[in-house]
């Protein structure tokens, strides 16, 4: 979501970038083959960690952010302008196409997936504060476990203050600390990690609660008994901290060509893979999962997947990106005329 030379990538970060946002259409894709047997299962593993990884990421590359003029500037750019560009597109897309029961108020409380782009501008704009200190990450915990009190889906509070630690500690750790991930013990000890966690997500709901994964559902909406709710939630967090490092630890560190270069096209997939699947709901796509549940629920995913690499594609991106940046591309633009002004006529010209 930032203009870094090719040399300056981390190919590792693009491939998880990637990754990340691939499972993200995937878990949203779920919603269509919901009564499927196995999706559950599924939607519930995917979640348990990827929300947590794809936020550690965002903190992560947000360790430069300053109050300063270029990079409010690019706040505005990248956040700011395509929610409020891409909340009401979806809204009124899930509205009057699709024929969805979705209600007002826009912006104020976001839809669907637009929820990310808000949390974390609010997330940057705090960001020369979280990462003055370590002692931000613990008392972003503590905060954490107090977001549940909340019962509001006014500009996703609970999750801004559910999802923060994963925020803060990606602001703190540095790239000697990710290398460790590169351990041979630390890629040996995900494969069981990430087994156990499937194992775990088979039973959500007797240990904890699905809702507890989305980290927007106040405590009080949630049938665990209050003297227990508050750890629960600390492992639920727990188990998605641990599901990422191992999850990222597997994603390969070197280029992997074409796909690492889609890892920089994230926030394409990330604000048009929404109409697609929605498209498809309002097509009927949920009768033929209904009809052939195994089938429905394994083409959807492979869908999914397929969905996320078209529109990471350099033919799509090109098309598409600009909607994503309009301000960034039009100075872009400008940028080019000023720099490669039209050929004077002339003999050579024609």
């Amino acid at each position: 979501m930032s203009a870094v030379s090719p040399a300056s990538r981390d190919p590792w970060l693009d491939n998880v970038k990637m990754v990340l946002v691939t499972l993200v259409v995937v878990g949203h894709a779920i919603g269509l083959v919901e009564a499927t047997t196995g999706s559950h299962w599924v939607y519930d593993f995917i979640y348990l960690w990827h929300i947590p990884a794809f936020v550690f990421v965002s903190g992560y590359l947000s360790k430069s952010f300053e109050w300063d003029r270029r990079r409010m500037k690019s706040l505005v750019y990248i956040l700011a302008i395509p929610y409020l560009l891409f909340e009401p597109a979806l809204f009124y897309f899930r509205r009057d196409v699709i024929g969805e029961g979705v209600e007002y108020p826009l912006w104020i409380e976001p839809h669907w997936t637009m929820w990310y782009l808000i949390v974390l501008l609010m997330w940057r704009l705090i960001t020369p504060i979280l990462k003055k200190h370590w002692l931000f990450l613990p008392l972003s915990v503590i905060v954490s476990l107090a977001g549940g009190l909340w019962d509001t889906e006014a500009l996703m509070i609970p999750r801004f203050l559910g999802l923060l630690p994963f925020f803060v500690l990606g602001l703190h750790l540095k790239p000697r600390h990710l290398a460790h991930l590169d351990d041979v013990w630390v890629r040996v000890a995900a494969v069981p990690t990430l087994i156990g966690i499937g194992v775990m997500a088979v039973y959500t709901d007797t240990w904890a609660n699905a809702a507890l994964l989305w980290y927007d559902t106040g405590y009080s909406e949630i049938p665990i008994d209050n003297e227990i709710v508050f750890q629960t939630r600390l492992t639920v967090m727990m188990v998605g901290l641990l599901g990422a490092f191992a999850a990222m630890s597997l994603v390969p560190r070197r280029s992997l060509g074409w796909f690492t270069t889609m890892g920089t096209a994230t926030m394409v997939i990330y604000l048009f893979h929404g109409f697609v699947i929605k498209a498809f709901k309002g097509l009927g796509y949920q009768d033929f999962t209904a009809a052939y549940p195994m089938l429905g629920l394994v083409l959807t995913i492979l869908g999914a997947v397929a969905l996320a690499l078209l529109l990471a594609s350099p033919p799509v991106r090109r098309v598409l990106e600009p909607f994503t940046n309009p301000l960034g591309w039009l100075e872009q633009r400008r940028s080019a005329r000023r720099r490669d002004p039209a050929p004077t006529s002339g003999p050579t010209s024609g």
